[in-house]
């Protein structure tokens, strides 16, 4: 429930909002989804929260954070630390959690509502403190996938949750005609 002359802020834990649009088999037009949550009440800041590989001459996400910045988001980022484990695999943590917690606290009694599009559990007391707050906290995330990307605590503790699945139209990219082509050939004359 959203109400014309609450004030807004969103919080997107990148990662997580990546994963489970994926899992549904969808993109997240940004310029839609702000435009949405601009139309349900006063959109005073949307954040988004992402780890960045700093030693690669070319990241995939890139051009996404330099979008976004240029387009009314507030951008978070840090340096991802990359590793080796016991396998000798390589692998990369970049957790923005923190951060997170501290901007939504410290923004909290300048709004009225805070959207968080994460389904970690770990934001289960962050939630219960910015409550205490008098705001009101909606997340978004999905239970339609498999297995579900969102954690029955945060679930029951939000006022809201939305699932992300029946924003589809209204954030969702269209599929790229690329992709349609490959799948089917046009036919031989």
């Amino acid at each position: 429930m959203f109400y014309k002359d609450e004030r807004l802020a969103l919080f997107i834990d990148g990662s997580n909002l990546y994963a489970a649009a994926k899992s549904l088999g969808f993109d997240i037009d940004y310029k839609l989804l702000r435009h949405e949550f601009m139309r349900r009440g006063k959109l005073l800041r949307a954040f988004y929260y992402t780890a960045l590989l700093e030693n690669d001459d070319y990241s995939p996400i890139r051009p996404l954070v330099d979008w976004l910045n240029y387009n009314g988001f507030t951008m978070v980022t840090k340096a991802a630390k990359e590793y080796t484990d016991r396998e000798g695999r390589r692998k990369v943590k970049g957790n923005m959690d923190i951060e997170l917690c501290v901007d939504a606290l410290e923004l909290a009694p300048h709004v009225d509502h805070i959207v968080l599009f994460s389904g970690d559990g770990d934001f289960r007391p962050l939630l219960e403190a910015i409550q205490r707050k008098g705001v009101r906290v909606s997340v978004v995330s999905t239970i339609r996938s498999n297995p579900p990307m969102i954690s029955d605590e945060l679930r029951r503790q939000a006022d809201n949750f939305i699932e992300l699945d029946e924003l589809r139209d209204v954030i969702g990219r269209p599929p790229r005609e690329d992709h349609a082509d490959a799948e089917h050939p046009p036919a031989d004359n």
